[in-house]
């Protein structure tokens, strides 16, 4: 990977840039797009001031970052006072790291503190700060206001404290590839953890993006895959979805047989691997991916080992497999394919809510 230190994106950076990277003609395309998208956005508001007048555009701009934060303090406001603790356990390639967690709630504020958590590590699961922000307030918006606006305001009544050099906080060199993808779901899974000790949330979905790529020198595609989302006190889980902090579509079969060397075999719902229970968990994807030239795999696909757990005494849902040639992958695994080679991942399912 390429780390790009905060650089204005002119012709000569741009250049700079995709010459560090395979395939320079598509990543070029993908910069430009960002840079059109940006000119763009600007030009939008220079018509709307010009339209509205200035200090009005800016005077709504303010009240409705001042809007999102009542409403997130409101929200927090009715939640029960007090100090809820949790712990959970991220896989990594050569064991599992220990996260934790203590929530504070006092009146219409809420502070996450990450003391306690694992030290960053060798391998890609540490997080950059941001995205343990990010993934802080995706849950308290979940359990507060999920419509308000997303905007600044939102944040301020949350607190996210996270010592410096731990996996929540990486410094660097450390690398974070995956901290974004993977790290963040178990973040989500965590404070809902420790939350469900002041009310009720939703079972554990399956807590990982499925992340595979396949590539060589002459293509290279990237994909996340759906699962189980977990039962809700009033609900099941939906099955074959995106869970928590991903947001991201699968590629139409079509668009994708047409542009790579790639045969999608099959795509259909594991069914029977959500978690049994008043309520049950939503169940996994099954996905298999036929390569037609010779290319590597990567893969970066927690929740093999640790299953998602259920709630209030219901089942976990089901880890996920991977599988080359019907022979198990390990979670975390690179391997050359050969013309014709099967790739087969089965996602996790949700955990169920409520005893059956």
């Amino acid at each position: 990977g390429v780390v790009v230190p905060p650089t204005r994106l002119d012709e000569r950076a741009l250049e700079a840039l995709v010459t560090q990277m395979r395939n320079p003609d598509e990543r070029r395309g993908d910069l430009r797009a960002q840079l059109a998208a940006q000119r763009l956005g600007a030009r939008r508001i220079a018509e709307l001031c010009a339209r509205r007048g200035r200090e009005e555009v800016l005077a709504a701009m303010d009240e409705l970052v001042a809007y999102s934060e009542r409403r997130v303090r409101a929200g927090i406001a009715a939640l029960p006072d007090g100090r809820y603790e949790a712990g959970e356990l991220l896989e990594a390639a050569d064991g599992e790291l220990e996260l934790r967690v203590a929530v504070t709630i006092a009146g219409d504020e809420v502070e996450l503190d990450f003391a306690g958590t694992a030290a960053q590590h060798e391998g890609n699961l540490n997080c950059p700060l941001a995205v343990t922000t990010s993934a802080c307030l995706f849950v308290v918006r979940a359990l507060t206001d999920p419509d308000v606006p997303a905007s600044a305001g939102a944040l301020v009544p949350v607190t996210v404290r996270a010592p410096a050099g731990c996996l929540v906080n990486a410094r660097p060199p450390a690398a974070v590839a995956a901290g974004n993808v993977e790290t963040s779901s178990r973040i989500v899974d965590l404070l809902f953890r420790a939350l469900g000790q002041a009310l009720p949330v939703p079972a554990q979905g399956q807590g990982t993006m499925n992340n595979v790529v396949l590539g060589n020198e002459r293509f290279t595609y990237y994909e996340t895959i759906g699962g189980g989302q977990g039962a809700c006190p009033g609900a099941d889980g939906p099955s074959g979805v995106h869970v928590a902090m991903s947001n991201t579509l699968s590629t139409p079969t079509e668009a994708l047989e047409l542009a790579y060397p790639l045969r999608v075999e099959r795509h259909a719902l594991r069914l029977g691997s959500g978690g049994e229970g008043a309520h049950g968990g939503g169940g996994g994807v099954v996905r298999e991916l036929r390569a037609l030239e010779a290319c590597r795999l990567p893969l970066l696909t927690p929740r093999r080992r640790l299953a998602p757990a259920g709630a209030a005494r219901a089942a976990p849902g089901a880890p996920g497999r991977n599988l080359l040639n019907g022979e198990e992958l390990p979670p975390f695994a690179t391997r050359e394919l050969a013309p014709g080679d099967l790739l087969r991942l089965e996602t996790p399912g949700g955990g169920g809510y409520g005893s059956a």
